[in-house]
């Protein structure tokens, strides 16, 4: 089951990295500055922001097999459109409509893994199938460049958008919810948006995703174009190293759960294990900032992927951290509004990379993504709390309902 979370996840990069990969030619053909492509990447975030807020909620309500399944053929057919782009405006709408489909990627694939496996287990699970945006990313230049030299940038879009369509037959076939135990209570409703929107967990989780989801949205969308022109490669030198990065970003995903289970085997609380492992992701992650000082480009990969290595490896973490606090049947819409965060800083740090870029370079671009994540750190450890069942959550969740 967590495979096909796994291939899902790698289905929605590939979507999503065709335009990153593509940039540089679409930026020749379009006419389309920095400021520009960044405006496109912000149609997306603003889409991808307003669908997390009810992604999680529908497929709570839907159920995870049709929930998940109509996300992934909305955000397919829209990865295939892009291939009627014809400027900029065009491009910025099809990118809209596909951010509103990959919304429901996390908190569908989340819901997966509070399902299928227990809460020592969770991290390891979700690092599993968020390894997929890694493979994703490291398939990505090589096999969207092949393609764009090849046949053009239309059929890169088209080629990588059908696989969607494959992995729905598979996941209509073969997806199942675990059987319910003998003893085990029955399956709580899906929850009333009030109670979660007064959960102390919610606000927390949602802010401090603001300072850390960015980091690999620069990285995703921005680093081919930063090979482009701040190293000078050409698009077929893009094909050969641009998934160096994400491939190391891969081994992070999973020894992010490895870093937890190993404070639990500590004796370390679950609170503390999993607060500990994304502070050393987020140290991991300011490598960034001597990554764009260094004079060699292979240095400066090199330090890009311990970066990207990083927020993989937090990221493994705060997938599982909405399962420690509430129950299986609500974690899709814990995680679905806490990703608005995620799309707001998106959407605020997309713009200011394009400003920076074109104004000054990339130096001060890669400081900000260096230093972020030491935000979300600090408001983990200072506001979330404990990572426990929520019990006035449970209570005022019952009361409304009934």
């Amino acid at each position: 089951m967590i495979s096909l979370a796994f291939v899902a996840t790698l289905i929605n990069y590939l979507d999503r990295q065709s335009l990153s990969v593509a940039a540089p030619i679409l930026q020749i053909q379009f006419h389309m500055s920095s400021v520009g492509y960044s405006r496109v990447l912000f149609a997306f975030m603003l889409a991808y922001t307003i669908m997390n807020g009810a992604s999680g909620l529908l497929i709570d309500r839907l159920g995870t097999k049709f929930g998940y399944g109509l996300f992934v053929a909305w955000w397919s057919l829209c990865a295939i459109l892009h291939s009627f782009a014809r400027g900029v405006w065009s491009l910025g709408f099809l990118r809209f409509l596909l951010g509103l489909g990959e919304a429901g990627n996390w908190p569908g694939a989340v819901k997966v893994v509070a399902e299928w496996f227990p809460s020592e287990e969770r991290a390891l699970a979700s690092g599993l199938f968020n390894s997929g945006s890694s493979i994703g990313a490291i398939l990505a230049p090589p096999v969207i460049a092949g393609l764009l030299l090849r046949f053009g940038w239309r059929s890169a879009f088209v080629a990588v958008g059908s696989l969607g369509f494959i992995w729905l037959a598979l996941w209509s076939a073969f997806y199942r919810s675990p059987a319910p135990k003998a003893d085990a209570p029955a399956l709580a409703p899906p929850p009333p948006l009030r109670a979660l929107l007064h959960s102390r967990f919610v606000w927390t989780f949602t802010i401090s995703k603001i300072f850390v989801d960015p980091v690999w949205y620069f990285y995703i969308f921005w680093f081919p174009e930063y090979l482009f022109h701040a190293r000078h490669f050409d698009m077929a030198s893009i094909g050969r190293y641009a998934w160096i990065p994400f491939c190391v970003a891969g081994v992070g995903s999973v020894g992010g759960g490895l870093i937890a289970k190993g404070f639990l085997k500590l004796h370390i609380p679950l609170s503390g294990a999993r607060k500990a492992a994304v502070t050393v992701a987020a140290a991991m992650m300011t490598m960034a900032i001597p990554a764009v000082l260094v004079s060699g480009s292979t240095l400066s990969i090199a330090m890009v992927s311990i970066a990207m290595a990083g927020y993989t490896a937090a990221l493994a973490n705060m997938l599982a951290m909405p399962a420690d606090v509430f129950p299986a049947g609500s974690v899709a819409s814990v995680y679905g509004l806490a990703s608005m965060g995620s799309g707001f800083g998106g959407m605020v740090f997309a713009l200011m990379t394009g400003w920076l870029v074109e104004r000054y370079s990339y130096v001060p671009v890669f400081w900000v993504f260096g230093l972020i994540p030491l935000i979300c750190v600090s408001i983990l450890w200072i506001f979330m709390g404990r990572l426990e069942p929520d019990s006035n959550f449970l209570k005022e969740s019952t009361a409304v309902l009934v």
